[in-house]
């Protein structure tokens, strides 16, 4: 009982030290040129081997964009766009040179019941035609509901590929039962095949892509370039959205713990931790609607290397995350005002890049 009110009063305590957005400071020592313009809401984006962008729109297209060109890529499997469903992240396997293994995440109507729920596909390209093309995963049961589809793909140091799906606007159903689909990190092999070691594959009645649960809407995911940790960050209701490092088998305690509220102002729980559930690395109340995140890793940002980058929807700016070890010690906003920020990468060239809504692909670019 000791520990439990030491748990309580701890999580309390971080709460009140928690920064508020409105109070973060400004770094105006960067600014930005548009790479890829006219682009509405650019999910995912990734990098081929020729410097060529792969880019994901929400509304279902997928643009090969090549020396100032943009073409579109035909024969995708048919994408519903649903509330915040559509087409979502695009992931390069990590030997992309050799196999040619493209991964895309979407909102699918495939499989029974009304509506759509969040699918992983493979496929590879010949010109500007998806061939080959695998369906790797699809979340059940379809929901006519248009929250939380996730997701994010990323790629272990072990090649084990990993996405998110959210809790599909099912918050007291799916994140907390690992016998259902949503608010879950899934774990797969490359090719689609579940993982001998996952945590639930003995359990006879679960989802054995299942990695870890109790996640809310997860639409930020990146490997740490030095621990090969996979970081997600997770979309909070009214305050409380959340770092996470994700773990094997671990709870992340959504909804039964979170340090939000109802958007109508009323509590949904009056925990902040519980016993057997993760707390958060960092979270931000109030929130900042976190989408995209990146870590920089290379020299064309003096001082910068080995933080993180978090993108605001909320309020339209890139977050950076001055870390110490696994510990947000200090945020300055960058690019302030820009825009809805829905996705970043670090280039093969060492520079960022940010995907904005209703402009397109930026790069950010230290002033001189």
């Amino acid at each position: 009982m000791r520990l439990f009110s030491l748990l309580i009063t701890l999580t309390f305590l971080i709460n009140f030290i928690s920064c508020a957005q409105t109070n973060t400071a400004k770094n105006n020592s960067y600014t930005y040129e548009v790479v890829v313009p006219d682009l509405y809401i650019p999910w995912g984006f990734t990098f081929l081997p020729d410097n060529s962008l792969l880019i994901t729109e929400k509304s279902g297209k997928l643009i090969h964009f090549n020396n100032g060109k943009k073409a579109e890529i035909q024969e995708l499997p048919q994408v519903e766009v649903l509330g915040q469903g559509g087409l979502m992240d695009v992931e390069l396997h990590p030997n992309y040179s050799n196999n040619g293994w493209i991964y895309i995440t979407y909102a699918s109507a495939e499989g029974g019941g009304r509506g759509a729920n969040t699918a992983l596909m493979r496929f590879k390209l010949s010109g500007n035609q998806a061939t080959n093309k695998e369906l790797l995963y699809k979340a059940s049961p379809n929901t006519g509901r248009g929250q939380h589809f996730g997701s994010r793909i990323e790629f272990d140091n072990q090649g084990y590929l990993y996405f998110t799906i959210g809790d599909r606007g099912r918050r007291d159903v799916n994140p907390q039962d690992i016998t259902k689909d949503g608010g879950k990190v899934y774990r797969l092999h490359d090719d689609g095949r579940i993982p001998k070691d996952n945590p639930f594959v003995n359990d006879e009645n679960s989802k054995k892509a299942i990695y870890s649960y109790g996640h809310r809407n997860a639409q930020g995911m990146k490997k740490h370039p030095v621990t090969g940790e996979i970081w997600t960050h997770e979309h909070g209701p009214r305050g409380g959205d959340e770092i996470n490092i994700v773990e094997k088998g671990k709870n992340y305690g959504w909804p039964k713990i979170s340090f939000g509220i109802n958007y109508s102002g009323t509590k949904f729980t009056e925990y902040t931790a519980l016993p057997g559930m993760e707390q958060p690395l960092h979270h931000w109340t109030p929130s900042i609607a976190p989408s995209g995140m990146t870590f920089i890793t290379g020299n064309k940002y003096p001082g910068l290397k080995g933080n993180l980058l978090v993108g605001s929807l909320k309020f339209q700016y890139v977050n950076l995350c001055i870390l110490k070890g696994k510990k947000v010690v200090k945020e300055e906003r960058l690019l302030d005002g820009i825009g809805r920020v829905r996705s970043m990468r670090q280039g093969p060239d060492g520079y960022v890049y940010v995907g904005v809504e209703n402009l397109g692909i930026v790069k950010v670019i230290p002033k001189s």
